[in-house]
This record gives C-alpha cells, sequence and structure tokens, in this order.
C-alpha cells in the first residue's frame, strides 16, 4: 500500500551559490559522511558535477522527507537520510539512527530516482507500507532500506 509520495525541483544554480558563499559547511550540513566522501571526490575530478551531486542529493532527501510526511521534522534530517547506490546503480536511500528505526517501526519501503539536467535536479519518492494483512504475518518483508 503507498503510503507517501514525494518529489521535489531543485535549481542547480541555488546549490551552486551555497556552495561558493557557505563552502564545505553547506556540504556537510546536506551530505551524509559517505556522500560528503564521493562529493570531494568528485568535486576534485570535476567541480560542476560535485555541484550537481549536492544537487541532486538535496532533492531527493526533500522528496523522501515529504513522502514521509514529515519534511524537515525530527527524526528526518539531512545527515540521516543518504542517498546510495545498489550495485546496480539504482539509487537507493540509506537511513542512520533514529531515522532508520522510525522507518523501520512503521514498515515502510522506499523507492526514488534523481536526475540533472542543465539547471534542474529533480526527484521523485515512493514510500510503501508493508501488507499488514494475517496471512502476511511473519514473513520478510523485501529490503526496505538497504542497511547502513
Amino acid at each position: 500500500m503507498i503510503y507517501g509520495i514525494g518529489t521535489d525541483i531543485c535549481d542547480v544554480r541555488r546549490i551552486h551559490a551555497s556552495l561558493e558563499r557557505h563552502g564545505e559547511r553547506f556540504a556537510r550540513k546536506i551530505l551524509s559522511d559517505a556522500e560528503l566522501q564521493q562529493w570531494r571526490a568528485r568535486s576534485a575530478r570535476w567541480p560542476e558535477r560535485g555541484v550537481r551531486y549536492v544537487a541532486t542529493r538535496f532533492s531527493a532527501k526533500e522528496a523522501f522527507s515529504k513522502a514521509i510526511g514529515l519534511g524537515m521534522r525530527m527524526p528526518m534530517t539531512w545527515r540521516l537520510c543518504e542517498i546510495a547506490n545498489a550495485r546496480s546503480g539504482q539509487p537507493c536511500i540509506v537511513l542512520h539512527g533514529e531515522l532508520r528505526h522510525w522507518f523501520k517501526a512503521r514498515h515502510l519501503r522506499a523507492h526514488v530516482t534523481l536526475t540533472d539536467e542543465s539547471d534542474y535536479a529533480v526527484s521523485f519518492c515512493v514510500v510503501e507500507r508493508q501488507d499488514e494483512r494475517p496471512e502476511n504475518a511473519g514473513q520478510p518483508m523485501p529490503a526496505p532500506v538497504h542497511p547502513s
């Protein structure tokens, strides 16, 4: 059953301006530790790609926060929500700390997609609730969130 949906569009130029104004401090506010390492590596090779990396993560986290119905209120925080990639390259959400516990307690599963083009990054997120019918009791839920 669909629990919630969220979408977001982010102006890459605004992210660029924030990074210019606040530097790495801005990136540290938005990105998890793993994302921060990836951002640094991408930025070193191609600075514009680093900006787009932050913009897509910003957008995906906003979409996820809308899909779970919390917005940016506890337990949802920028750094507790990580946008990673499965081995196939498919984007996935990795949750940490209190947000992970909150999400698992509700038996939720998230699907996210993100893209960027020119001046914009766009994300869409669907969150499902596990079917709780008695005939499904005790059956494992398919990988709701990749473990941290």
